[in-house]
């Protein structure tokens, strides 16, 4: 893990500043001004060193995005305008960079670690645990694709593991292993490029499942170990957490939109009755009364219900669980391929618009074997009642990833010109991750 001050050497006037982030996602785009308030560590967030308060939101429906991928750059441009048009107005600012986040990209992680001799006898100084900082992050951004995060698991001291803050110590060998996050270079340039284009520069990008794992894991899940689920409406992500640290993350290109086309296909109805129909009447999880019960669709091309089909609640219940199954089934297959499966336990919480769906907490627990729960942003206020269930705990990460971006080294990766000239330790968010360390 990254090494914490023992003690701040001089107490600073704590300060607020405002910040803005975007949420693109496949069915809804969301942007949010926050005005960050210096506060109290909390009993279960004792990670937070200030308090987001919601001064503006714009939340718009997606178009031009399928499956977390840009497919057409003038519609998504257009939902990236609404929505931080909206979130300006009720704010009284005007925005010219965000924070946003990334769920496509074939997401990959991989460990890395470096090491450095040392002088026996010689008590390890700051100076060493930079060097080694160093050496990890020259040898972890030797990579193909994009480095998207970079973050410090822990030090290792001759071979023994799990050491958060090794100076003073005396050894022979300190190592440290990091944690590195990559993606395709093409999507994420596609979102910065959609960015551009509305005269919005980008000052960070997160990776979505990390962004919920903020927003929404508590202290005993960090340390304990967790898996946090984001299950969106054209991907579904996972990232995992343990002794504070994020160590593992991955995505499938399937999320509720699925279930949406898998309800409108089978009933041959439109897309918007698909939707309303796995919202209002459908679940996860089939019920005795699920046969008795009968179910008005309305045909392609009707706008009545007169002419509407009645089918029984069963078999759209049992259309959505073929899916949601096939989702969590892989899902389990990626938490165990990725040899993690025992750091997570029994632990999993579940984010994302697609986590909204009847039964499905129910579902996962039968099939993860794990004892599951539903996650909403915690520690944000300011926020409207619509906006506080799980799938708006990206957006609420996205708020709280500032006061950790200091542990994140990918800035050091993007000198090339994918990033923008304004990013990095000069850059606003550069800043921003300076005026929180001043101010706790």
């Amino acid at each position: 893990m990254p090494t914490k001050s023992r003690a701040p050497e001089q107490k600073k006037p704590r300060r607020s500043t405002v910040l803005t982030v975007l949420d693109i996602g496949s069915t809804k785009t969301v942007c949010v001004i926050a005005r960050m308030t210096p506060c109290e560590t909390g009993q279960y967030l004792h990670g937070r060193t200030h308090s987001p308060e919601v001064i503006g939101i714009g939340h718009t429906k997606s178009h031009g995005i399928k499956s977390g991928l840009i497919n057409d750059l003038d519609a998504a441009e257009q939902s990236v305008r609404q929505a931080v048009d909206a979130a300006e107005r009720m704010a009284g600012v005007t925005v010219d960079s965000i924070i946003v986040n990334v769920g496509a990209g074939r997401l990959a992680s991989h460990m890395s670690s470096a090491a450095i001799d040392l002088d026996e006898g010689r008590p390890i100084s700051k100076s060493d645990i930079q060097k080694v900082l160093k050496a990890g992050v020259a040898r972890a951004s030797n990579v193909d694709r994009t480095v998207l995060h970079m973050l410090p698991v822990d030090h290792v001291l001759d071979g023994e593991r799990g050491i958060v803050d090794p100076r003073g110590m005396i050894g022979r060998q300190l190592s440290l292993n990091m944690h590195v996050l990559t993606a395709d270079a093409a999507p994420l340039r596609n979102v910065e490029i959609c960015i551009n284009r509305a005269h919005l520069s980008v000052e960070a990008m997160v990776a979505t499942p990390y962004a919920s794992g903020l927003a929404a894991l508590v202290d005993d899940e960090l340390d304990l170990g967790c898996a946090c689920i984001d299950m969106g409406g054209g991907t579904t992500s996972v990232a995992i957490f343990a002794d504070r640290a994020f160590i593992h993350a991955d995505s499938i290109p399937v999320g509720g939109h699925h279930v949406t086309m898998d309800i409108a296909r089978g009933f041959s109805c439109r897309l918007e009755d698909a939707e309303r129909l796995k919202v209002m009447q459908g679940s996860a999880l089939a019920t005795p009364a699920d046969e008795r019960d009968v179910i008005q669709v309305p045909a392609i091309g009707e706008d009545d219900y007169g002419q509407a089909t009645q089918v029984p609640r069963s078999l759209l219940n049992r259309i959505i669980a073929a899916r949601v199954e096939e989702t969590l089934e892989m899902l389990r297959d990626r938490i165990n391929k990725s040899g993690y499966s025992s750091v997570v336990g029994k632990r999993v919480v579940l984010t994302g618009g697609a986590a909204q769906l009847t039964g499905l907490p129910e579902l996962a627990r039968r099939i993860l074997g794990r004892n599951v729960r539903v996650g909403r942003p915690l520690g944000i206020s300011g926020l409207p009642t619509a906006a506080k269930g799980p799938a708006f705990a990206a957006v609420a990460g996205l708020m709280i990833y500032p006061q950790v971006a200091g542990d994140d080294h990918s800035a050091m990766r993007f000198s090339n010109p994918f990033r923008l000239a304004g990013t990095g330790t000069d850059g606003p968010l550069g800043r921003m991750t300076q005026w929180l360390k001043d101010s706790f």
